[in-house]
């Protein structure tokens, strides 16, 4: 009891250099292709969400030294574009900017990245977040066609393996961790009903940003603004008998289904981040601060279940233990891999998720992280707990997750 007590000391300890967080906020999340983001290019979506987050935080868009976003499939690795939308946004030129891809983990290495620089004192604020419109860059973009002959022909299965869709690897884990259909297919129905709770009750208001945007009026086939105020995923009332008539989408003997498996989606976060001594000589309050992350490898064919070497990575690293974490947002790309982790780290499955994740709300890759965060934060609030952690499974073979205490 005594080791426990040291331990929590340590990470609920408050310093000058620690990184805080001052917002967090996320647009809602839209299915591709027919939700309100269809028409919409990803800069679109991600401008009203950096400008909410500035809002947010009581600071001026100078403030912010540089933006750094998560994102997985725009071209040019949203380079060019997310500098235009920056300054279009209204953030000078002294505001620099830059993109970071760690598939669907990219929001939250951001984050990472960004706290990593304010604790060296490269930098005082930071804005970081990530944006994916899967409508428009999703398919071919997904998976590399241009590839060396030498890697498509290696001998390397580790190698072969960066290439296999994710959905093998989903039916991969579930035959290798004992994960049966009936199981898949009750958690998504769980996924379901807490995120269709938590939308009838308001919850997810204080984390999103209504965004307006272009889209195609089917009547005229003219563009006109369109305001996308919630989630569109959501599937009230929801049942175990729908959802186990679908078929499998791998294979006529998988276990992975529309159904049980995230949601292709588009959507945009931002986080604002800063050294603690910077936000108290302006009175600002935090929402509560970054701790750390740890990343963790492993098998490219089953990757889905990369928090199972995360998540102890980040507690034997924060001093921390399972017990002391009061929520996990843990992504969920598919039921199959969800149910391995929670079985294979012990968690208590009213901890992970109270508001549902990506089979309900949506998975757009590069914006996840952060959305996490911003829905981690939201419910720490609401059942006025301290410690939460935020992880999920990335596409070749990893592991992220990263510890966060709420503070207001």
């Amino acid at each position: 009891m005594a080791a426990f007590n040291r331990i929590t000391r340590n990470v609920l300890h408050k310093s000058p250099n620690d990184v805080v967080l001052l917002s967090a906020v996320r647009s809602p999340i839209n299915r591709s292709f027919k939700g309100g983001y269809k028409d919409a290019h990803p800069e679109d979506i991600l401008m009203p969400v950096m400008k909410a987050a500035v809002q947010r935080a009581r600071i001026e868009p100078k403030d912010v030294n540089d933006a750094l976003i998560g994102n997985v499939l725009a071209e040019l690795g949203f380079a060019k574009t997310g500098r235009m939308a920056l300054n279009h946004a209204g953030f000078p030129n002294s505001t620099t900017f830059h993109t970071v891809n760690r598939q669907c983990s990219s929001s939250l290495q951001a984050i990472t990245h960004i706290s990593h620089a304010i604790m060296v004192g490269q930098i005082d604020v930071g804005l970081a977040g990530g944006v994916e419109s899967m409508s428009r860059n999703y398919g071919s973009r997904g998976v590399p066609t241009d590839v060396s002959p030498t890697l498509l022909g290696s001998t390397v299965k580790d190698a072969r393996d960066c290439l296999m869709p994710m959905g093998i690897t989903s039916e991969n884990v579930a035959e290798r961790y004992n994960v049966d259909r009936k199981s898949q297919d009750e958690y998504a129905v769980r996924s379901h009903s807490r995120a269709s709770h938590a939308q009838k009750e308001g919850r997810f208001e204080w984390e999103t940003v209504p965004v307006t945007v272009q889209r195609m009026d089917e009547t005229t086939g003219q563009l006109t603004g369109f305001e996308v105020s919630k989630d569109d995923g959501i599937r009230h009332g929801l049942t175990f008998e729908k959802v186990s008539t679908l078929k499998p989408v791998f294979g006529e003997n998988g276990k992975s289904t529309a159904g049980n498996s995230s949601q292709i989606s588009d959507g945009a976060s931002s986080t604002i981040l800063a050294r603690r001594s910077w936000a108290e000589e302006r009175g600002l309050t935090p929402l509560g601060r970054f701790v750390g992350t740890q990343v963790s490898g492993c098998a490219p064919d089953e990757m889905g279940v990369g928090p199972i070497y995360a998540i102890p990575a980040l507690l034997k690293y924060t001093g921390t233990g399972l017990k002391d974490v009061d929520i996990f947002e843990l992504n969920e790309a598919f039921a199959s891999q969800m149910l391995a982790c929670i079985r294979a780290l012990g968690l208590d499955e009213e901890k992970v998720n109270p508001n549902g994740g990506a089979i309900a709300l949506g998975h757009p890759t590069g914006a996840t992280g952060a959305r996490q965060t911003a829905t981690l934060f939201g419910e720490l609030r609401r059942q006025d707990k301290e410690v939460g952690i935020v992880s999920m499974c990335a596409s070749t073979g990893h592991g992220v997750a990263s510890l966060f205490v709420r503070e207001s």
